[in-house]
């Protein structure tokens, strides 16, 4: 511990893997490596497509390959951790390592919220203005959405770790994860915790929150567009450029609303339970995407076909 007067700082969090599952942390490892192995191969796989065929370099495939490298940042934020814990139960992490953790993962997180709105965006233009989606999302456009992006998740979750430093923690350290979360951290400490709680909630409903209900209004202007289409075969189309990105916005949007809600609201909910849905998370996303994007998105799967061939030829 580190002691300044009355103010205490621990200088190392204690992680925790599954709860009550501890002995059998290396076989648990074996689907964690799955898992992993799969975001990290797949958003390779989904970058070096994009970059190397000429008719993916479309608004729709930047905004993937935007989604590509934040989900392998996700994964490469966790994956130390994680299987450090699983493999040589290494629980030990810094104070300060532990905020810099933290921060990645929820800068990434909010990333990944605003990449998803920006691709309903994409899909609303690209079928409700079909002729202007071109000059609307051209390539100097779609860099801007992307530093815009970046930057707000950086200056809005800037304060947050200076917020947990400035507070005073005593006893207990163990954090209920493999990895640093707000809420987590914020719950050890024995001072007030009324501006972390109220800031951290504010920013959540104003990026998450806010792109979440502009997702959701960009799919009913879509139906809405898709309804007054003259054939059924027009209409299941259309719908069908959106599968792959309705299902991304799913796997994403459900578990991190729920572990949200269960860090600051579920005080009663079995430890078992909110681990399951914080690996939920953080690492089914980075892993799920690229694959969903390779069935569901037939340009992708012929790109990738042709590159296996010519690789076997």
């Amino acid at each position: 511990w580190e002691f300044n007067g009355s103010f205490y700082q621990p200088s190392v969090f204690l992680m925790m893997g599954i709860p009550g599952l501890e002995a059998l942390h290396p076989w648990i490892s074996i689907p964690f490596c799955a898992l992993y192995l799969t975001a990290l191969l797949g958003n390779c796989v989904i970058l070096f497509i994009i970059r190397k065929t000429q008719s993916l370099h479309e608004p729709m495939y930047y905004f993937l390959s935007m989604l590509a490298v934040t989900d392998l940042g996700l994964a490469l934020c966790t994956l130390p951790t994680t299987l450090g814990l699983f493999w040589f139960n290494v629980r030990r992490i810094g104070f300060d390592a532990c905020l810099t953790q933290m921060y990645f993962i929820h800068i990434l997180s909010f990333i990944e919220s605003s990449v998803l709105l920006a691709m309903a965006f994409d899909r609303f233009i690209a079928i409700s203005h079909p002729l202007r989606h071109p000059s609307i999302l051209t390539k100097t456009t779609v860099l801007k959405i992307g530093l815009a992006i970046v930057l707000r998740g950086m200056v809005s979750l800037l304060p947050i770790p200076f917020l947990l430093k400035r507070l005073t923690y005593c006893g207990k350290t163990e954090l209920s994860h493999s990895f640093c979360f707000h809420p987590d951290i914020m719950n050890l400490a024995c001072a007030d915790i009324k501006v972390n709680v109220f800031y951290g909630m504010i920013i959540l409903l104003s990026t998450v929150g806010m792109d979440f209900v502009f997702i959701v209004l960009s799919y009913i202007l879509i139906i809405r567009t898709v309804v007054s289409l003259t054939t059924k075969e027009e209409c299941l189309k259309a719908l069908n450029t959106c599968v792959s990105h309705i299902c991304a916005v799913l796997v994403f949007f459900i578990p991190m609303i729920g572990l949200s809600m269960i860090h600051r609201f579920g005080k009663n909910v079995p430890p078992l339970v909110n681990t399951l849905v914080a690996y939920t998370y953080l690492i089914i996303p980075p892993a799920l995407n690229p694959v969903i994007y390779s069935i569901k998105s037939t340009h992708i799967r012929e790109a990738l076909l042709r590159a296996l061939r010519r690789k076997r030829g």
